[in-house]
């Protein structure tokens, strides 16, 4: 049985924004019924030019549905350009985690979004076709690529719980795993530049991405967070109303919280829950 979180459950039970939006500006269809998971989502704008309603339609179990109810919430009030920058990470983050297992469903939301946004802009979204690499599940070269590179995937297993590839037979796996070890390699090689932090500027930019990335999600769902302390690269929150309580705490700590932190910040940091 898979470990999900109480907020998968709500958002599986309770699916918010289901159907279909009318006279939508953005539209888009992603997925196979004859790969397990289908997605259609919808969503307007209103005069300012911002999400104003946002729905979906979907053939999954019960993290799919759980993951586009997530998406659709996540991106009423929000900009197109605001939305374009929503990740699969944000998705599962908001649902206080997925089982590595349903990686997959957190990418195909955030796939139809792309492709919503790219029907908006009158501009189908391109991408080279690349080849085919699982053929049980039709999943090509590049869309590994991507996976690896922005979920930092090492393993064949990985690949498989972010794209579905190597999870029918195994005949895959060789080609998967000179795939992870190309981009990988290609990741390593690649300078990373960035300036040294005074202590106090770590706090600063780490108070400021809390506030601005972290906070607004967690209080929808009644929680909150408080920066204790900087130790290093030790990272010291307490949580706070329906966050203290929640048996998904730790999960939404290194999953949400810490991802947050080490994309915006600083990526060697670690979030630790205060003991006291």
């Amino acid at each position: 049985m898979w470990d999900y979180t109480d907020k998968v459950k709500e958002h599986f039970l309770n699916p918010r924004n289901v159907g279909e939006v009318e006279d939508p500006d953005g539209v888009a269809e992603v997925g196979s019924i004859a790969c397990g998971d289908a997605l259609k989502l919808t969503f307007k704008l209103d005069e300012n030019k911002r999400i104003s309603e946002a729905k979906f339609k979907t053939f999954g179990c019960a993290s799919a549905i759980a993951a586009a109810s997530a998406l659709t919430e996540i991106i009423k009030g929000m900009t197109i350009e605001e939305a374009e920058k929503v990740s699969n990470q944000d998705i599962a983050g908001f649902l206080g985690g997925l089982p590595q297992e349903k990686m997959h469903c957190s990418v195909l939301g955030r796939e139809a979004l792309e492709k919503a946004i790219a029907y908006y802009r009158g501009a189908p979204l391109k991408r080279a076709p690349g080849n085919v690499i699982c053929e049980c599940f039709g999943v090509t070269d590049l869309e590994i690529e991507r996976a690896v590179v922005e979920n930092n995937l090492a393993t064949v297993e990985d690949v498989t719980n972010y794209t579905k590839a190597g999870g029918g037979c195994s005949s895959c796996h060789e080609a998967i795993r000179e795939i992870i070890d190309r981009m990988r390699a290609r990741m390593e090689s690649k300078p990373v530049t960035r300036p040294r932090l005074s202590n106090i500027q770590k706090i600063k930019m780490i108070e400021e991405t809390i506030d601005r990335e972290i906070r607004p999600s967690l209080k929808q769902d009644g929680g909150d967070i408080e920066l204790i302390d900087v130790v290093g690269n030790r990272v010291i929150v307490a949580t706070r109303g329906a966050c203290a309580s929640c048996q998904a705490a730790n999960l939404t700590l290194k999953h949400f919280v810490e991802a947050k932190l080490q994309e915006f910040v600083w990526p060697d940091l670690v979030v630790e829950e205060d003991s006291q």
